[in-house]
Formats: C-alpha cells, sequence, structure tokens
C-alpha cells in the first residue's frame, strides 16, 4: 500500500471522482441533463476504445457478451448517470456523492440475491451506520430548502433521483461480475458498455429534451472534456489496475476519500454550511463505511 504505484493512482482516482460531482453542476446549468450526460460519453466511448486497443485487450465480443454490455450499459452509463445529473438539479453534489458512498449496501444485497454471496454481521452495522450519518446530512439539506415542508418539494425529489442512480449503479456492478462478465476484458466491456449507453443517452435526451443545444460556453465544453476524459476514461483502468494490484476490499476505501474531496469542494464553491448535525452525520457516515468495508474486505 505505501508502493508510489498504488498511493499515486488511489489519491488521483479518489480525488478526481470526488471532483466530478461539482463539475457536473455546470453541465446542468441551462443545458438539458440528458444532453450533458449524452455530450460526456460520446467523446469518452472511443477515448475508452482507443485506450482497449493500447492495452491489446479483446474487442470482438460474442453475443452473450454484447447483452450483458448492453445490459451494463443502459443501467450504468445511462440511468446511473441521468439519474445523477437530475439529481443535482436539486442537491448538493457533494451529498449527493455522500449518498452513493453508500453503494455498497446494495451492492452487498444484490451480491447475496444474484451471486450467492454472503452478507456479514459486521457489514450491516456498519452500514446501519453510514446510513444514519448520510440520514443527518438529508435532514439537514431538507431543513435548508424552501420547499422543504411540501411534500413532493425539489429536495425530496433530488434524494428519489439520486437512489434510483444509485440502485442502477448497483445493478450494473452486481451484473457485470457474473460468468459471462468474467470472461471480458474489463477495459473492453466497459467500452462496448459505454457505447450502448451512449446510443441509449441519444434517444432518450432527443425524446425528453428536444434536438440537441449547441451552448457557447467555453467552461461548459471545458467540462465534457475534463468528465469525459479525466473523469472517465483515465480513472477507470486506474481503478481496475488498483483492483487487481490491491484487491477490491481495500480499493473500496477509495470511496471515503471521494466524499471527503466531494464535501471539501461543496463547502468552498457551493456555500455548504457546516453544523453539529451535518459534522456528526459526517463523522458517522465514514466510520460506518470503514466498519462496512473492514468487514467485507474480511468476509
Amino acid at each position: 500500500m505505501l508502493n508510489w504505484r498504488i498511493i499515486l493512482p488511489f489519491v488521483l482516482t479518489g480525488t478526481i471522482w470526488g471532483s466530478t460531482w461539482f463539475v457536473i453542476t455546470g453541465q446542468i446549468d441551462g443545458v438539458p441533463a440528458a444532453w450533458s450526460v449524452f455530450y460526456r460519453f460520446a467523446l469518452a466511448t472511443p477515448a475508452l476504445f482507443l485506450v482497449a486497443f493500447l492495452m491489446k485487450r479483446r474487442l470482438i465480443l460474442i453475443a452473450p457478451e454484447h447483452r450483458l454490455a448492453a445490459l451494463v450499459g443502459v443501467f450504468q452509463f445511462s440511468g446511473n448517470f441521468l439519474f445523477v445529473y437530475h439529481a443535482e438539479l436539486y442537491v448538493t453534489s457533494g451529498i449527493v456523492a455522500m449518498m452513493f458512498g453508500l453503494l455498497m449496501v446494495p451492492n452487498a444485497l444484490l451480491g447475496r440475491f444474484f451471486l450467492g454471496e454472503r452478507v456479514q454481521g459486521g457489514f450491516l452495522l456498519g452500514s446501519l451506520i453510514a446510513i444514519i450519518g448520510v440520514s443527518f446530512l438529508l435532514v439537514h439539506e431538507w431543513s435548508a430548502n424552501p420547499d422543504a415542508g411540501v411534500v413532493g418539494g425539489n429536495v425530496a425529489l433530488g434524494i428519489g433521483l439520486a437512489l434510483l442512480g444509485i440502485l442502477a449503479a448497483s445493478f450494473a456492478n452486481v451484473v457485470q461480475a457474473n460468468p459471462t462478465g468474467r470472461g471480458v476484458p474489463m477495459v473492453s466491456l466497459l467500452a462496448w458498455a459505454m457505447l450502448y449507453g451512449t446510443l441509449f443517452d441519444l434517444g432518450f435526451a432527443w425524446l425528453t429534451a428536444g434536438p440537441p443545444p449547441l451552448p457557447t460556453s467555453s467552461n461548459y465544453w471545458i467540462g465534457i472534456v475534463y468528465l469525459a476524459l479525466i473523469g472517465s476514461v483515465i480513472t477507470f483502468p486506474l481503478h481496475y489496475n488498483l483492483v487487481r494490484e490491491i484487491g477490491a476490499g481495500r480499493t473500496a476505501y477509495n470511496s471515503i476519500l471521494t466524499i471527503s474531496v466531494a464535501m471539501l469542494i461543496s463547502t468552498l464553491f457551493e456555500g455548504y454550511q457546516w453544523t453539529a448535525l451535518t459534522a456528526g452525520g459526517m463523522v458517522l457516515a465514514v466510520i460506518g463505511m470503514v466498519l462496512a468495508l473492514r468487514s467485507k474486505q474480511t468476509r
């Protein structure tokens, strides 16, 4: 873990992914979220295919592998990101990132259902503590919003969309771990999944938001390039190389760094106000995630 080949990609992926939550807010300011999702992956997809080619990974898939890639693409690169982008219209980006720190919970439950993986008591206890901590943050977000007292208000909608995004991402994570998915190089599977997801994003954006807009802001397109190339193409290979080097359990601790960076950026640039409730919630969430991940790692 102290080798620079481990520390550098660990810190880079956590920092980059932590920053992407805030960059997304610039992509939904005056531009339909669905089109921003499409632009991001329309740029990232050919770049990821190029990465797979340079890594000399198999790019020709058989029919069952294509079906799996399409399923992963629709849930990961369409459903997940469409829900996240729309959720950030109503909820602070750092809070959405914190909620995604709980991705390990549906991952474990769906893994138990689809893959027969065991869930230990320590994991459940840590997850419960993390959920309580995140709930404190959501209570604060709710009370700080003018529409908080209205049933179905903006914060409630944002929370609901974020939860749907978590479920979509979790389903994609679990499904790709089946025997078919394990037979495909990860970068190749992600490239094809991203292509299928991008095609779905195109159709969804056109049907729900009309013809594609062409924003004139240079900051918007800089954000697209950052999210596509830095936040997607560079980080995914780094992340999965870490999984090979130190295992999925230790790599999962990267989520702690990710949410810490996201909350710091929200504090500096979105004016997020800390209180005793939110500070306590953050501490509980991190402690719970660490306990759950430790349990999952040693099962």
